[in-house]
């Protein structure tokens, strides 16, 4: 049984590991570190594990929703609170704690601000431990569960693309329309969805991944600026680094509130759908979803996501074996895996 109040000092470690574990997606650096600095300036933030809580005591996952690439992307602090407080009203149990949706720069500290503002507690159990690209994938195999009634409360956008509001409904359509909703408020929205049981969590969450993306940070900075900080991580997670080279090609195209797109450095090509889905060198399979395949300049060490990518960037490639990472149980739910294979055009299963 763990409590431990977050401080400055877990930012940029919790900022930089989940970076690196969101897989190319999951959130920008710059506001990652914005946000989890001023959940600190708002209240207390006590991370706990699942053992603090009673099995019938119920948690809501807190997520972004949307294209990281999108330039008129907006989210306040505003409507990260206004979310959890439309779900408290809305459900009808009382909510004990936030957990984020996954890792990632943005994603691990997820939940911050509004654990701060509410006083609720932030579980150290990420639906994944990793970031993916659907609602379904971060949804704790509640598509299995025929009967489950999914309420999403959402907000984001600025200006006249400024939408808050609530759905319910099935798992599937209450997803789909949350993810047309980031489009309509300029590519990203903040969510709050999903109450389940702790009983229910502790089968299906990625128990201990906040923790994870908290050490993996402590153990990239602790190396200077350079590639010994792309090693440092491949060693700590017990994975490789794949290439060191020149991005030669690349292409990003929106679709449906998703990147989806193909990074070629030399003979390696990695395909992504805001997350790396494949890592394929001269050819041969090396990496494939949830496997962690992630990107870093190759000078400075810096984790880059797919959003970022620039033809002539001299990066570095990492591939983490699935079996090494903190994941939930959708990550080996087949059916929502094969949804993969007509985005990128690549075999996953």
């Amino acid at each position: 049984m763990t409590r431990r109040i977050l401080t400055h000092e877990d930012v940029e470690k919790a900022v930089y590991g989940g970076c690196i574990l969101g897989g190319g997606g999951g959130g920008w650096i710059s506001d990652g570190l914005e946000r989890a600095e001023t959940a600190l300036k708002t209240g207390v933030i006590e991370l706990i594990t699942i053992d603090e809580l009673a099995d019938e005591d119920y948690v809501t996952c807190v997520s972004m929703v949307g294209a990281p690439s999108a330039e008129e992307r907006y989210i306040d602090e505003g409507q990260f609170i206004d979310t959890v407080k439309r779900m408290q009203a809305e459900f009808d149990e009382p909510i004990k704690a936030l957990m984020t949706n996954e890792n990632g720069a943005s994603g691990t500290v997820n939940g911050w601000i509004q654990a701060a503002a509410t006083g609720l507690l932030l579980l150290d159990a990420p639906c994944n431990g990793r970031a993916h690209p659907t609602g379904t994938m971060g949804a704790l195999n509640l598509s299995e569960q025929p009967d489950y009634v999914s309420i999403q409360t959402f907000a984001g956008g600025d200006g006249e693309n400024r939408i808050a509001g609530i759905v319910k409904g099935t798992l599937t359509k209450t997803s789909s329309i949350v993810r047309r909703m980031s489009v309509e408020a300029g590519g990203m929205v903040l969510v709050c969805r999903n109450p389940v049981s702790i009983a229910y969590a502790k089968e299906n969450a990625a128990l201990g991944g906040i923790t994870q993306a908290i050490e993996l940070g402590e153990a990239f900075l602790s190396k200077p600026k350079g590639i010994e900080r792309v090693h440092a991580v491949a060693s700590f997670l017990g994975g490789e680094v794949l290439h060191t080279g020149e991005v030669t090609g690349f292409n990003l195209k929106k679709d449906g509130g998703f990147d989806v797109g193909l990074v070629q450095l030399e003979n390696v090509e990695l395909t992504y759908w805001n997350e790396y889905m494949t890592a394929e060198v001269g050819g041969v399979r090396k990496g494939t979803f949830p496997d962690l395949i992630m990107t870093f300049n190759a000078k400075t060490g810096e984790p880059v996501v797919t959003a970022e990518i620039e033809l002539g960037m001299e990066l570095a490639v990492i591939n983490v074996p699935k079996e090494n990472l903190k994941l939930s149980s959708t990550m080996f739910n087949q059916k929502l895996l094969a949804s993969i294979e007509p985005i990128i055009q690549k075999k996953i299963l």
